[in-house]
């Protein structure tokens, strides 16, 4: 039974989210009607993360298995083709060793969050940026942000519902800056918390307009309360852009490694996707 990679891209607009569930269409329902329209197969698919209700993504990662060994470029295209209308796109199909798992085998997720910083009302990004009149001072929350780099406990930062083992999570980069009216402000970790990114975004909005400084970030992480966490930015600015992988062969030795902690351990950490 071949094992396949997807790389999607997807306007989260329409959608509940990523995962399928019973109060409204999901990407990965589109994706899986699909897979029974084209093959007759009833397939459940993995994401690499579970994204929420308006957040999109340029490079979301899945994976699936058939029964019957399709060439990657017959799925990719009638993939695509059953897809439609739905604002959903596969960029890339490969045949994976079966060991690959979307969401276990990824060691870093990359998000951006894209604020339009003008005066006038949006257009043609409506739904998909965060409309923010009053003018931002990027370089500001770009040296905030660096207040979020490294290991830390971010419970300040993570939602209520988070289910999360542990609040610790390692970033690697945050880095904001301007692009004409665009304010955007990127991300990597392996992993992160329910509302991580959108909750780090709207606290950095604080420091782009003078409410905050970078100081006030700081004690906001210390505080360990989410009672002290800034306004959660708006799903709308927010994209999956990315997700790294490992070489098969050295994903076959992590994932056995992991494995057998996991066992140990009785359970391991979630590597949800921000949502």
């Amino acid at each position: 039974m071949p094992r396949y990679k997807i790389t999607v891209d997807y306007d989260g607009r329409p959608f509940v989210g990523w995962q399928r569930q019973d109060n409204g269409p999901s990407v990965q329902a589109v994706i899986e009607r699909a897979i029974r329209a084209f093959s007759g197969e009833t397939v459940t698919i993995g994401g690499a993360g579970r994204t929420d209700s308006g957040v999109h993504a340029l490079g979301q990662v899945a994976h699936l298995d058939l029964e019957k060994d399709w060439p990657a470029a017959t799925v990719l295209g009638a993939l695509n083709f059953h897809c439609q209308p739905d604002p959903v796109a596969l960029l890339d199909c490969e045949k994976m060793h079966d060991g690959f798992d979307a969401r276990f085998s990824a060691i870093r997720r990359h998000y951006r969050y894209r604020i339009a910083n003008r005066l006038a009302p949006l257009t043609h990004d409506r739904g998909l940026a965060w409309h923010v009149k009053k003018p931002l001072d990027a370089d500001a929350m770009h040296e905030a942000a660096q207040v979020f780099v490294g290991h830390h406990d971010f419970t300040t930062f993570r939602h209520t519902r988070c289910q999360a083992k542990s609040p610790w999570k390692t970033l690697e980069a945050f880095r904001v800056w301007r692009d004409g009216e665009t304010v955007i402000a990127e991300c990597s970790s392996r992993s992160f918390l329910h509302n991580q990114v959108r909750s780090m975004v709207g606290t950095l909005r604080l420091v782009g307009d003078g409410r905050w400084t970078t100081e006030d970030v700081a004690a906001a992480l210390q505080a360990r309360d989410r009672e002290a966490c800034g306004p959660v930015a708006p799903p709308d600015g927010l994209y999956l852009t990315r997700v790294d992988y490992r070489s098969a062969e050295e994903d076959r030795a992590s994932r056995a490694a992991w494995l057998a902690e996991a066992a140990a351990a009785d359970g391991a950490e979630d590597d949800r996707a921000e949502d």
